[in-house]
């Protein structure tokens, strides 16, 4: 009676996990992630070149448009008033937007760090859980487990697309060995315990995927390219409006707006720039289990 009730327990508790944690192989995707492949795409990930192509064009926009005043008759008196107002509302609409995108970007770079807790956390949980099965069993889950966290390090320090993906693959080929590992016993000895183990490791898994997830989570195509017409806009303005083409004050703005640009890149890029996500917990794990 009570190996039936352990037995149906065990069973209840495989099916409260996710079905494709129940498929080695079957999570997923290792794909190239479709948005990245375009140009415009892959622009946004190199702040340097944000930097260096929106100051150029800003500072280009701010000619033309005092060329485009030297070829007509100036603003009159009446019309500098309504002009103004055009600039200025033209400018407050530019700064909003601007720190609409700046908040985004900081939340999708809070959100890669969240899941990089999360990772390390389900890592070290199944570590010490996988100490429940058979003795054999839990010392080949746990070197799996190590060389596991070796190879999600290496995914957020990776600088390198190409790498990067190698790592990726590598990394699925482990988790269809460790779900192997901790199926293996589960199936052999059905019992709440094997669930428990299993429930863990399915939670390294998954927290690998919403890692994953977040990462291709970036700042849509469309809210740039609004941005950079707002920002060519307020240039081709202010060339027309001013008065005498002076250098200093023809950079000024080019140079607040790229910055602004180039830093949003920076933090939305996961591996592009010089603001990334470092694994702090993941290492500090692995000092942890050596």
């Amino acid at each position: 009676m009570d190996s039936t009730f352990e037995k149906q327990h065990w069973i209840a508790g495989l099916r409260r996990l996710p079905l494709t944690a129940l498929q080695p192989g079957s999570n997923k995707r290792r794909l190239v992630h479709t948005t990245g492949g375009t140009a415009m795409a892959s622009m946004w990930n190199s702040p340097a070149l944000v930097f260096i192509l929106c100051f150029a064009g800003l500072l280009l926009a701010e000619y033309i448009g005092a060329a485009f005043r030297l070829r007509i008759s100036p603003l009159g008196e009446n019309q500098r008033a309504d002009f103004d107002l055009v600039l200025t509302s033209t400018l407050t609409l530019l700064g909003l937007i601007i720190g609409f995108t700046f908040s985004m970007a900081i939340s999708r770079y809070d959100q890669r760090k969240n899941y990089e807790e999360e990772e390390a956390n389900a890592i070290g949980t199944t570590y010490l859980r996988a100490e429940l099965l058979p003795q054999q069993d839990a010392a080949h889950v746990q070197v799996l487990l190590k060389n596991y966290l070796q190879q999600r390090i290496q995914f957020y320090t990776a600088l390198d697309r190409e790498k990067a993906s190698q790592i990726n693959t590598e990394t699925a080929t482990t988790q269809d060995q460790m779900w192997a590992a901790v199926r293996a016993p589960a199936l052999a000895w059905p019992t709440p315990v094997s669930a428990l183990v299993l429930s863990s490791m399915n939670d390294v898994i998954n927290a690998e995927s919403y890692t994953q997830a977040a990462w291709w989570n970036r700042i849509p195509i469309p809210a740039w390219e609004l941005m950079v017409i707002i920002a060519i806009c307020c240039s081709l303005l202010i060339g027309y409006r001013s008065h005498q083409q002076r250098p200093i004050l023809f950079v000024v703005l080019p140079l607040a707006i790229s910055i602004s640009f180039a830093l949003i890149a920076d933090i939305d890029s996961p591996r592009g720039g010089l603001i990334h996500v470092i694994p702090q917990n993941l290492i500090s794990l692995a000092s942890g289990l050596r």
